[in-house]
């Protein structure tokens, strides 16, 4: 059975707090495990919410702040460590490759799994695989960040009614879904699109024409909200975004699953974030992520 969801191990912004650990979410897509934007103690709260170094097939990094990827030195030696038994595709800002390197290589450790490093230079596709293809594009913020997205090819639903109507059932469904046609009948004609389901990361940044691509129809959006919209010239000149601009972003752009993330230290009641967002007008699913949660990908759309 496939499982899709967000594990989220971190939700600070540039400090960690008593409860709140610097950034770190694991997707599960399928068999496989997406890690964005690792930044200080991990690996701790990977042990913590069962995420196993086994779990991780792809690293992807927005951008070479610490609280986003100074965990990358102990995620990557724990790889090795445990002898994952795949190799672990890396993405990150060409800008960065130094401070990845350096990170890679931070202290001496046996080096027994292949890191395979795919550095980000331009928005655009990154990979493709049967289930997902991953795209990132460039954001808007003081080094250069970019955000991803995975995009799940479309796929086909049968409908029992149209079948029936052409006296098509048993072993011959699958027949017209694997040959395309039967006796003269199309898979079109007794068949609709099922939209592929969608997701994306975007982390610092201000608005900018690369958020609103990343998040265009997605089922699940996690976004960075660092500051309330009270502060809004904050956010602009550190280059942010506030729960109200994230959500009327998420509104405007059809997401079912709203997550905010990315939360400053100078805000005690986090449900203020969930106010402004509904204020803004989105009225989908939202969530004011916290450490250790699991949030499901919504189901497939009708």
């Amino acid at each position: 059975m496939s499982v899709r969801e967000l594990v989220v191990l971190g939700t600070a912004s540039q400090v960690p707090t008593r409860h709140r650990n610097h950034n770190g979410y694991l997707l599960r897509w399928d068999g496989e495990g997406i890690l964005f934007d690792p930044g200080e103690g991990t690996q701790r709260q990977m042990l913590r919410a069962g995420v196993a170094a086994h779990d991780i097939n792809r690293i992807c990094v927005t951008h070479f702040h610490g609280d986003h990827s100074l965990g990358l030195a102990g995620v990557i030696q724990r790889v090795n460590l445990d002898q994952v038994p795949h190799p672990v595709t890396a993405h990150y800002p060409a800008s960065g490759q130094r401070f990845f390197e350096r990170l890679r290589y931070a202290t001496a450790y046996r080096e027994t799994v292949r890191i395979e490093e795919h550095p980000v230079a331009h928005g655009g596709v990154l990979a493709t695989t049967p289930s997902y293809t991953l795209e990132a594009r460039e954001l808007s913020h003081p080094v250069e960040s970019f955000g991803y997205r995975l995009t799940e090819p479309d796929g086909r639903r049968m409908l029992p009614e149209r079948l029936a109507a052409h006296g098509i059932k048993g072993p011959d469904v699958g027949r017209i879904q694997r040959e395309g046609a039967l006796g003269g009948v199309t898979l079109e004609d007794v068949s609709e699109i099922r939209r592929g389901q969608r997701f994306a990361f975007v982390m610092d940044t201000r608005l900018c024409e690369g958020v609103y691509e990343l998040a265009d129809g997605c089922d699940m959006l996690v976004i960075e909200s660092t500051f309330l919209d009270d502060d809004i010239r904050l956010a602009t000149d550190h280059g942010h975004l506030t729960a109200g601009q994230a959500a009327a972003v998420a509104r405007d752009a059809g997401v079912r699953h709203l997550v905010l993330t990315h939360f400053s230290q100078r805000y005690s009641d986090p449900w203020e974030f969930e106010r402004q967002a509904r204020a803004a007008g989105f009225d989908g699913e939202l969530s004011v992520a916290q450490d250790l949660v699991r949030l499901p990908l919504p189901k497939r759309a009708p």
